[in-house]
Parts: structure tokens; sequence; C-alpha cells
């Protein structure tokens, strides 16, 4: 799989510069040259040499090509520092993230200053605001309440203007042209749902937030597969919720989750902290999963495998999409002429007990 060649392509590099005895400052094989190599894609040869540029082993001049860099040569001043800021930190998928930029961080001797926004555009200003009178060189944001109409536009149109870097992840406004690192969620449902069908399920439901974009992008990959398999009937029973809901959402909305359940044999839920709250709602009110209903989340996250009902799921690449977002806000800051690029991660479905086939 392309995601995890770029790990082989960057010990190759590493290898050949040592065996071919190659100096700072020669040429090194261009993008091109090394898909040819590897018979790979483009964007996996990008990939490997983000993590080089970030380990300090190469460095590309936009127009010029890539050359070995020096060891002796800093890329970063002493005191670099980072703003990270995330929705959420202490339980779900968002410490794996955070940890993985924490560990490119740290391999570049940078700092990383961290704030938690519950997902509130106004603690998203706090955090901005501080961390640019703490002086931050670049910045990795995951965007609060992204599908809604956001008054920070304007903070970070001031942020470009100073050349400050941003990469966001997970989800980008849409309004916004920042670099960001995702999983690709339209496919994502796709998989899922198309797996439902697969199964022999034609009567499915979904339940989506409605302020998160993450949302709105995983609603469309649902009603993608009724399109592909002809069905006309997604939207009847669709759920949508507030993230400041979910807490609430089986005790305030239990009738017509109740409602949902009755006319249908599937469920897709947003990701899997609503998949196994739904699970749990299911078994309060004498509903088995998955003999009466079926349910799949999304995000692969811990919980998924341990609840009662080992939950199907999409995989998220967890650790692996925090490296990536600050191996790229790497090469931004060594590289200040780097376009914005978009990254997304292909989604696997990962297969397990909470659907049953008809």
């Amino acid at each position: 799989m392309d995601d995890f060649k770029y790990l082989a392509i960057v010990e190759w590099v590493k290898q050949h510069i040592v065996k071919k005895n190659l100096s700072p400052g020669e040429r090194f094989y261009s993008e091109k040259e090394l898909c040819d190599i590897h018979g790979v894609s483009r964007q996996t040869v990008r990939q490997a040499l983000m993590v080089l540029e970030s380990q300090n082993i190469i460095w590309r001049k936009r127009g010029s090509g890539t050359f070995v860099r020096s060891v002796d040569q800093p890329v970063f001043k002493q005191g670099y520092n980072v703003g990270v800021i995330s929705t959420y930190f202490s339980d779900y998928i968002f410490p794996s993230i955070v940890t993985g930029i924490e560990r490119v961080l740290k391999a570049n001797h940078i700092g990383m200053q961290l704030s938690i926004t519950q997902n509130q555009v106004f603690e998203e200003s706090k955090a901005l605001k501080t961390m640019l009178a703490q002086d931050v060189k670049g910045l990795i944001v995951e965007p609060s309440k992204s599908a809604l109409p956001n008054p920070n536009r304007a903070l970070y149109e001031e942020i470009r203007s100073l050349n400050i870097p941003v990469v966001f992840f997970n989800a980008n406004y849409p309004w916004s042209d920042f670099s960001c690192v995702a999983m690709d969620d339209v496919k994502a449902a796709s998989l899922v749902t198309d797996h439902l069908f697969a199964m022999g399920h034609r009567k499915i439901s979904g339940i989506f937030a409605l302020d998160d974009i993450q949302g709105h992008k995983r609603y469309q990959g649902f009603m993608n597969s009724f399109e592909q398999h002809s069905i006309p009937t997604a939207e009847q029973n669709v759920l949508w919720y507030s993230t400041s809901e979910k807490q609430s959402l089986f005790t305030l909305s239990s009738e017509r989750v109740l409602s949902i359940l009755k006319d249908s044999t599937a469920v897709v839920c947003y990701n899997d902290s609503i998949a196994v709250s739904l699970m749990n709602f299911c078994k309060e009110n004498g509903i088995k999963v998955p003999e009466d209903i079926s349910i799949v989340g999304i995000d692969n996250a811990k919980l998924a495998s341990i609840c009662e009902v080992p939950l199907t799921t999409v995989s998220h690449p967890h650790q692996l999409l925090g490296e990536r977002a600050a191996e790229l806000l790497m090469q931004m800051l060594s590289q200040p002429n780097t376009e914005n690029e978009n990254i997304l991660f292909e989604p696997e479905l990962v297969s397990r007990q909470s659907v049953q086939k008809l």
C-alpha cells in the first residue's frame, strides 16, 4: 500500500547516500526519477522526501531540484516553537494524533505549545492569539465547528500576512486554502455503507455531525453509496446532531432514534464513539446487535475493538496522520516558498462482529 511504501524509500535514500558517498550539496534524484526507480506514485515519493527533509538528510529548492544536506547544517534555529491546536485531547483518536505530531517536532528539536478548544471557535481564537503573542513559527490546527461560518477567518488572513505556515489536520475550513492532512472521509463512509449493501442490507440509516465538515463529507459518502446501488431512500432516515449535543443525543432524541431503528436493519454512524453509544442505547432498549440491527462506525478507535460487540469500522491513520502533518509543516518552515498541499489517507474497511448478513 502506497501509504507505507514511502518508509522503504526513506531507508533506501539513506543507504544510497552512504553507499555512493554523496557529498553535502550534491544533487540527488528528482521526484520523477525516484518514482521510476521504485515504481510508486509521485505522492508516495513526496511523502518520503518530506520525512528526509525533516530528518535533515536532503533539502529541496523549488525550480532547482533535490540536494544532499550537510548533517552539520541546521535547519531550525534554537528556540523554535510550533503551536498545536486540537479540538480534544484526552480520549478517542486525539492522543495518538498529537503523539505523532510531537514525535516529529521533537526529532527536529522544536518545542510544541498545545492548546485544546473543546470544538469552540472562540477558544480557537484565544489559542491563536496567545500563540502569535508567543512568537510561534508555525501552526498545526484542527478546526473548530468546521462546517459553520467562522469568525476567525480574518485572524487566519493575518497569520497568512505574517508568513506563518499553517497545516490543518482532520479537516479544513471550506473557505481556506491552507494545507490539510486528513483521511478521505467521503470514501470512508462509502466503504462502510457499501459493506452493508454487500451484506444484504437495504434499509440503512445514518447519524452524522452537522457542525463539522467531516460530518458533511461522511454524509456525502453515505449518499454516494446509495446512488451507486440505485436506492433513492438515503435521506429518509438520517439523524443530524451538533457536537455539543453528543452526550445527550440518545436521551433527548431517544424517540427519534427508536423510530430510525424500527425502520432500519443497519446504521452508519459518524464515528466509532457515536456507534458505541448507539450500541449501549440498543442494549438499554432490548435491541440486539447485530441480530436486530447492524451498526458500523468510522475511525477504528481503540474502543471499536474492545466494546461488547466488536465494531465494524474504517481505519484512520491516527499517529501517522499527526506525523505527516508535522512533516509537512517542517517542509514549509525550511522552504518558505512551498506551495500548500492537501494529503488524503486512503481508508480501509475493518470488519468485525457488529454487522449481520441478511
